[in-house]
């Protein structure tokens, strides 16, 4: 039981390193949608007295910003995704180590009534001392 214990103990740090990796992971996703939604504001069109040539450019810099986006998005939602799991993955190994300490518990507290019954069940022991002979 105590290797099992370890074991579910050891799985259950791995798991809380995963979630805290997913958690990252999604930190760092939402930063980067919100850097290029900042950006694709920055860039938004003007009346500029300028050529067309700038036009096209902030246009093709929008629609690069805009693709950008999207795919920021859709890493976004995978690593709600995966974050997600990987909290469920903790609670089910948490759920693991917890039952695992029970039937330790259990049975240690079984382990004891069994002693105290066999104690009950045993002869007395006691000695007859005599005067000195």
């Amino acid at each position: 039981m105590d290797r099992l214990l370890r074991v579910r103990t050891l799985q259950l740090g791995m798991t809380r390193a995963a979630e805290a990796q997913a958690q990252d992971k999604r930190a760092s996703e939402a930063d980067l949608a919100h850097r290029i939604a900042r950006l694709a504001e920055n860039v938004a069109p003007a009346p500029t007295g300028g050529n067309g040539f700038a036009l096209v450019a902030a246009a093709h810099f929008r629609s690069r910003l805009q693709q950008s986006a999207e795919m920021a998005e859709a890493r976004l939602i995978e690593a709600d995704r995966a974050a997600d799991r990987a909290a469920e993955a903790t609670r089910e190994a948490r759920r693991d180590q917890s039952a695992i300490e029970k039937l330790m518990a259990r049975a240690d507290a079984e382990a004891v009534l069994k002693a105290i019954r066999a104690l009950e069940v045993a002869p007395p022991l006691r000695k007859i001392r005599h005067d000195p002979c």
